[in-house]
């Protein structure tokens, strides 16, 4: 199959058949062998009755239904779960993105080689309390992640199979994909401009709590991706400037209450800065050594990103063949 095309939804019923119609309709002019996978979070305006009506008419049209709402990343890793598609597209249900912008992003990963490519929504019809968090939240993954993007969040994307089988997204991490997917090994991520047409139906499903967990996120896996399978390096590296902070601030006042006998040393607040350096640093050096005995522990702890190999005959695991 060609292309997969996957679609979280939340309450978005009306713009459903309108959607579908305008997929398929690319679909067929570029000649692309496709399925439409629609993945309901748990809405309660009837969604899932045209998903339904939908994949009775349209063999392409595929669905699946949460039980309660989940979030969108929770949709999407379900969505890339199901896909069989070679190359895979995520768009949102409300029409604010274009099906026609589908044939160049597949094209982008077939013939460019892009392992992901996301789009830029250069010119947006959004409320400003909606595009000013999104600037902040695009400027810091930028920093942080050293990602090239104007768009983290957009939600127009295409996926070559290989990343959306090999990657995890739940949370809010859906809107740092091209950062796990750097982080699983996938160096090639593009961006293309894209067109961003104005809501037609319902309402958007942006609110305050998802700035505030999307920050939480952005620092939950700017830590995993450096540290996760090395905690030690961090907490350990910390802990032991810190205690040598303190440890030098003890010499000190130490070196000096020996020499200069005219003060008692619990007078300065300099000695509790010492003390309280020595006990953080030894609190974060304990840390680091239980997430690093935490870690060892862990099924994944030895599970890595194999692109390819040669040679072998049979599966190998764990030295030795299956």
């Amino acid at each position: 199959m060609d292309v997969s095309v996957v679609i979280p939804l939340y309450n978005e019923r009306e713009s459903l058949p309108e959607l579908t119609e305008w997929i398929r309709k690319v679909m067929v002019a570029h000649s692309f062998s496709y399925e439409i996978i629609f993945v309901d979070d748990g809405s309660h305006d009837g969604s899932w009755d045209v998903i339904t009506s939908l994949a009775d008419r349209i063999p392409e049209v595929k669905g699946v239904r949460f039980r309660r709402n989940y979030g969108k990343s929770a949709a999407l890793n379900e969505g890339f779960r199901l896909s069989s598609g070679e190359v895979v597209i995520t768009m949102d249900a409300d029409l604010q993105d274009s099906p026609d912008e589908i044939p160049e992003l597949v094209a982008m990963i077939r013939k460019d080689g892009y392992d992901l490519v996301s789009g830029w929504k250069k010119q947006r019809h959004d409320p400003f309390g909606k595009t000013i968090p999104s600037k902040f939240f695009n400027r810091t993954t930028r920093w942080i992640s050293g990602i090239r993007l104007h768009d983290f969040n957009c939600g127009l994307k295409a996926y070559r199979a290989e990343v959306v089988k090999n990657i995890e997204v739940y949370g809010e991490m859906h809107r740092y994909i091209p950062v796990i997917a750097r982080w699983a090994g996938f160096r090639k991520i593009g961006e293309k401009v894209v067109r961003h047409s104005p809501r037609r139906y319902g309402t958007t499903k942006f609110g305050v709590e998802r700035f505030m967990k999307g920050f939480l996120d952005l620092l939950s896996i700017s830590f995993i991706t450096r540290f996760g399978k090395r905690p030690m390096h961090l907490f350990g590296s910390l802990g032991t400037l810190i205690f040598i902070i303190g440890l030098i601030i003890g010499v000190y006042l130490t070196v000096e209450k020996i020499f200069y006998m005219g003060y008692k040393m619990t007078e300065r607040p300099l000695f509790y800065l010492g003390i309280l350096a020595m006990i953080i640093g030894t609190q974060l050096f304990l840390t680091g050594f239980l997430a690093e005995m935490i870690s060892r522990s862990t099924a994944d702890r030895n599970q890595y990103q194999v692109e390819s190999t040669a040679g072998f005959k049979r599966e190998v695991r764990g030295g030795q063949s299956m």
